[in-house]
């Protein structure tokens, strides 16, 4: 992208389905982190890190999770616009109890290391939000292709990734788009995606993302939130028929009763029932495509 960012274009989206007080207000607040995300994998435990990847543009602080033993299929998580943080990081280790060597970014490294939310990131407080949309407002698909030239490196360069397995990305709303652009800068190496409530998926700019989908060879699930998609029926449409020109495989749902953000334990729009369903459709197309 040259000028407009993938945040701009999502905080566009934002402006336009935005849940009012009163809805917010309806909501809980996730459960706690502990239960969201329970331990269901290897007896052999996990290694986990904090671990720093040098970038053209500086320092990216991360977290790395991967089973104790052996060498696996390696995730790169983008989190969603309130970053690294408690959440992505059980998140992380709850998917490399399934077998995977799972790397989660800092994308606002550039301006800060994580924490770069609080404790209960909320987009409905007017501090958070300017917070937060003044750290994103710098990223475009030029700073995607820049990290993801690093990240996946990086993966490659560790003992518990095996480079000869293929390699996956999942995404959480503006995260969501990341996949897409990590593997159209990999399409050797990259064969699964994961988008969860990401926005935006489709635009009108000669860059959306969407438009990679031809130059990619992945197996995606394409999670939507009800909400993105009554604002934007549209978006699942032109997925699919991007997917279908390119004869890859898509599970594209809209996922009933969700609101944006519904996937991450710690949000305000938590469900948990969709985002376990979620969970477990990203576990089969994950290890279908990377087997």
């Amino acid at each position: 992208m040259c000028t407009d960012s993938d945040f701009d274009r999502m905080m566009d989206y934002f402006r336009r389905t935005e849940l009012s007080r009163r809805q917010f207000g309806a909501l809980s607040v996730g459960a706690a982190l502990g239960s969201a995300v329970p331990s269901i994998g290897y007896a052999q435990g996990l290694q986990v890190s904090d671990v720093n990847i040098p970038t053209p543009d500086g320092t990216c602080d991360a977290y790395f999770a991967h089973p104790a033993k052996g060498s696996w299929p390696a995730v790169l998580v983008w989190p969603d616009i309130m970053g690294l943080r408690p959440a992505f990081k059980q998140m992380a280790e709850r998917l490399a109890q399934s077998g995977f060597s799972v790397l989660v970014v800092n994308p606002f490294y550039r301006i800060r290391r994580a924490p770069t939310s609080p404790p209960h990131p909320d987009l409905d407080d007017p501090a958070t939000r300017a917070a937060v949309m003044s750290m994103a407002a710098g990223l475009t698909a030029l700073t995607a292709a820049t990290d993801a030239n690093a990240f996946v490196p990086w993966l490659d360069s560790q003992a518990a990734v095996n480079k000869h397995r293929m390699m996956a990305s999942a995404g959480y709303c503006f995260g969501g788009p990341y996949t897409l652009r990590t593997a159209a800068a990999f399409p050797d190496r990259v064969r699964a995606i994961a988008s969860f409530h990401g926005a935006p998926m489709v635009t009108d700019k000669p860059d959306s993302a969407h438009l990679l989908i031809q130059k990619i060879n992945v197996h995606a699930l394409i999670a939507i939130a009800e909400s993105d998609d009554q604002q934007q029926p549209s978006v699942k449409t032109v997925l699919r028929e991007s997917f279908d020109r390119a004869h890859l495989p898509a599970e594209i749902e809209v996922y009933a009763g969700t609101l944006h953000g519904w996937c991450p334990p710690d949000s305000r729009a938590y469900n948990h029932d969709q985002a376990e369903k979620a969970w477990a459709r990203q576990l089969v197309v994950f290890k279908q495509a990377l087997a």
